[in-house]
C-alpha cells in the first residue's frame, strides 16, 4: 500500500489531495511508517478533523490500524506528540489556540484507536499496543529511545490536569484528557475478577509510580473539578460532544466514543438519576479519581519462587501465596486530605508525611448532598468516611446533617429503583455515622416539617432520627422479601442497635414499625421452625436428601434467630437507656404485647 490511503473510499472520491484530513487519516492507519520527526504529524494534528464517516468505515480503519501498528508504531508516536503538545501547553503561560487544538486532535485520534486495540486484544495481550519505538527509528536529539512511553504520557497528562486551570479555552482538552485516561485505564477489565501478579495495566501502572507531590495535586484538582462543577463554556456548541442534531464527524466521534466508555471499570457507577446540575467535566473528574483510588496493584515478594523445579500448578499456587498489594498513592492522598480552613498540624503538632491535600470540606459536603442520587457520589462519600478521619469528624460536627441524610434515606426508600450495590453502600455509610454518639443524639433533635417523598403516611414534624428508623426498617423488609440480602439486613439492624441507646422521643409511627418488624421476623422464624421439624421427619425416610434439606432450613433458621435477638436488643436498649424519653415505644409494645408472649420463655431468647 505504501502511502496510499487504505481506508474505504467514499463515493465519488477517486483522488484525495495529500493535505486533506481524509488522506492524512487514511495514511495514518496504512502500513507506511512515518518517523516521529516527520512533518506528517504536524499536518495530521493541525487540520480541522471534520470527516463524516459511518461506523463501518471507522471500524475498518481501526482494523487496518491494528494490523499495521506493529510495524508503524503510530500509536506510540502520536502519544509522544500528544505529550509534547501538553508539555508546551504547561510551559507556555499563554499558549496559542493552535497548541490546544493539536493536543485535542491527538487525543481524539489516539482515543479511538487505543479503545479498539484494548477491546480487541487477544487473551488480554496488551503487547499488541506496541508502546515503544523501533530500534532503527530516527528520533530527535531530546528524546531517549528507551523512554517509557506510557509513563511519559501519563506524567504529561497528570501534570496538565494539575497545573493548568480549567477555562473556556482549556475546557475541551481537560475533558478529553480525562476521557482518554478512562479508556487507557480500562485494561483492568481484561484481567481476572481479582488483581493478580501477572496483570499488565501499562497506563494505570504508570500513574501509580508518579511522584507524591504530583499525585496530591491531581487528587486535589480532580476533587475541585467535582466541587466547582464547571459548565460547558459558551461557544462550544461546535464540538459534537456538546451539540445535538447533525451527525458527528469521524474524529469528533472520538469525543463521544471516549465519553461512552464501554470498558470503564466500575461502569455501574455511571448511571445517574439526576441530582445536581450536570457537568461533564465534573462527572469525568470523579470517575477518574474513583478508578485511581480503588486500583490495587498485586506484586510478588522478591524472596518467593526460588525453586524452579516445581511444576506449573504448584508455581501458580505459591505465586499467589507470596503476593501482596502495593500502596496506592492516590488512596493515601485522599485519606490524608484536610480542610483548608482548619490546619490539623497546628492543633495536634503531628505533620503528615508527604504533600498535604487541602480541600474546602464545606463545599465538598454541600456538593455530595446535591449529588447523592449518583452512585459515583455515593462511592466517593463512602471512600471519604471510611478512609479519611478528618472528613468524618467534619461531617459529624455539622449541624445540618439532613443535607447528607435526606438524599440517602430517599434513595433507600426508592430501593427497587436502585442497584443492590448502591443500597449496600448507603447502608454502610449510615452504619459508619451511627457509631458516633453525638450523631445519634443530634439526628433526634432535628425536626423535619414534612417528608414529601414518603407516600405511605403523612410524616409531619417528625425527627430525622425517627425517619431514619422508619426507612431502615422498611429496607429490612424489602431486603428479606425481594433481595434476600442477609448482609444488608444485618447492617440495617446493626445501625439501629447503635442508635438505640440515644433514641429521643421516637415517633408513634416509628415505634409501631419497630414492633411490626419483630412480628414479621417472628412469623418467618416460626414458619422455618415448623419446616425444619417436617424436614427432620423426612430425613428419617430419606437420609441423604432429607439431611441436605434440613441443613439448608437450619441455616436460615439460625439467621432469623440472630435477627430476632438483634431486634430484642434494640428494644431492650431503648427501654434500658432511654425509657423516660420514649413513651411511644412503651405504648407500642404494650399495645401488641401478644407478639412477644410466645418468646417469653423461649430458651433461645431468654
Amino acid at each position: 500500500m505504501g502511502a496510499v490511503p487504505s481506508t474505504p473510499r467514499g463515493s465519488g472520491s477517486s483522488e484525495r489531495p495529500p493535505d486533506t484530513a481524509e488522506y492524512l487519516v487514511g495514511t495514518f492507519v496504512a502500513e507506511k511508517s512515518f518517523p516521529i520527526s516527520s512533518d506528517f504529524w504536524n499536518k495530521l494534528l493541525q487540520l480541522p478533523l471534520n470527516l463524516h464517516w459511518p461506523s463501518h468505515r471507522v471500524n475498518h480503519a481501526c482494523q487496518l490500524f491494528a494490523q499495521n501498528n506493529s510495524y508503524t508504531r503510530h500509536l506510540a508516536k502520536i502519544l509522544i506528540h500528544l505529550s509534547w503538545c501538553l508539555q508546551e501547553c504547561i510551559s507556555t503561560s499563554d499558549a496559542s489556540n493552535d497548541v490546544y487544538d493539536k493536543a485535542v486532535n491527538a487525543i481524539y485520534i489516539s482515543s479511538v484507536f487505543l479503545k479498539y486495540l484494548i477491546e480487541n486484544a487477544e487473551d488480554g495481550n496488551l503487547e499488541e499496543l506496541y508502546l515503544s519505538l523501533d530500534e532503527n527509528e530516527p528520533i530527535p536529539k531530546d528524546f531517549v529511545l528507551d523512554e517509557n512511553i506510557e509513563n511519559l504520557v501519563m506524567h504529561s497528562m497528570l501534570s496538565f490536569i494539575s497545573s493548568v486551570d480549567v477555562s473556556p479555552k482549556t475546557y475541551l482538552l481537560h475533558l478529553e484528557l480525562l476521557n482518554f485516561m478512562l479508556i487507557a485505564m480500562s485494561t483492568q477489565l481484561l484481567c481476572g475478577p481479582s488483581p493478580g501478579p501477572k496483570d499488565v495495566n501499562p497506563f494505570i501502572d504508570a500513574a501509580m509510580v508518579q511522584e507524591s507531590s504530583l499525585v496530591s495535586l491531581v487528587v486535589r484538582k480532580l476533587l475541585l473539578n467535582y466541587i466547582t462543577r464547571p459548565g460547558v463554556p459558551l461557544g462550544s456548541a461546535s464540538y459534537s460532544i456538546f451539540s445535538e442534531g447533525s451527525q458527528p464527524s469521524v474524529l469528533q466521534r472520538v469525543g463521544s466514543a471516549a465519553a461512552n466508555i464501554v470498558l470503564l471499570p466500575f461502569s455501574y457507577l455511571v448511571s445517574s438519576s439526576g441530582g445536581g446540575s450536570r457537568s461533564p467535566l465534573s462527572d469525568c473528574s470523579l470517575l477518574v479519581l474513583l478508578v485511581l483510588i480503588h486500583f490495587h496493584k498485586c506484586v510478588v515478594n522478591n524472596e518467593s519462587m526460588t525453586d524452579r523445579s516445581i511444576d506449573n500448578a504448584t508455581s501458580d499456587s505459591r505465586l499467589k501465596e507470596n503476593t501482596y498489594f502495593s500502596d496506592n498513592p492516590y488512596c493515601k492522598a485522599l485519606q490524608n486530605a484536610t480542610d483548608f480552613e482548619f490546619d490539623r498540624i497546628d492543633v495536634e503538632g503531628n505533620a503528615h508525611s508527604g504533600p498535604l491535600v487541602r480541600l474546602p470540606f464545606a463545599a465538598l459536603f454541600d456538593t455530595l448532598g446535591m449529588c447523592l442520587a449518583d452512585e459515583s457520589a455515593v462511592l466517593l462519600l463512602y471512600s471519604l468516611l471510611q478512609g479519611n478521619s478528618n472528613f468524618l469528624e467534619y461531617v459529624l460536627v455539622r449541624t445540618d446533617l439532613d443535607t447528607l441524610l435526606m438524599p440517602i434515606l430517599e434513595a433507600l426508600y426508592n430501593a427497587p429503583r436502585r442497584s443492590a450495590n448502591q443500597i449496600y453502600m448507603l447502608l454502610i455509610i449510615l452504619l459508619i455515622l451511627s457509631q458516633d454518639s453525638s450523631f445519634n443524639a443530634s439526628i433526634h433533635k432535628m425536626i423535619l416539617p414534612g417528608v414529601p417523598w414518603y407516600k405511605e403516611r403523612l410524616l409531619h414534624q417528625t425527627s430525622l432520627g425517627s425517619l431514619m428508623v422508619i426507612i431502615l426498617i422498611r429496607t429490612v423488609q424489602y431486603n428479606l422479601s425481594k433481595l434476600r440480602m442477609f448482609i444488608s439486613t444485618t447492617t440495617c439492624l446493626a445501625t439501629l442497635a447503635n442508635m438505640a441507646p440515644h433514641v429521643h422521643r421516637l415517633s408513634a409511627y416509628a415505634s409501631q414499625r419497630l414492633v411490626s418488624l419483630f412480628f414479621m421476623l417472628s412469623r418467618k422464624y416460626n414458619k422455618l421452625a415448623e419446616l425444619r421439624e417436617n424436614k427432620v421427619q423426612l430425613a428419617k425416610s430419606n437420609s441423604i436428601e432429607g439431611n441436605s434439606l434440613s441443613d439448608d432450613v437450619s441455616t436460615e433458621l439460625h439467621i432469623y434467630t440472630d435477627f430476632l435477638r438483634l431486634v430484642l436488643e434494640i428494644l431492650n436498649a431503648i427501654l434500658s437507656y432511654a425509657l423516660p424519653r420514649n413513651p411511644e415505644v412503651v405504648y407500642a409494645i404494650m399495645h401488641r404485647q401478644e407478639v412477644f408472649q410466645p418468646f417469653k420463655n423461649h430458651p433461645r431468647f431468654k
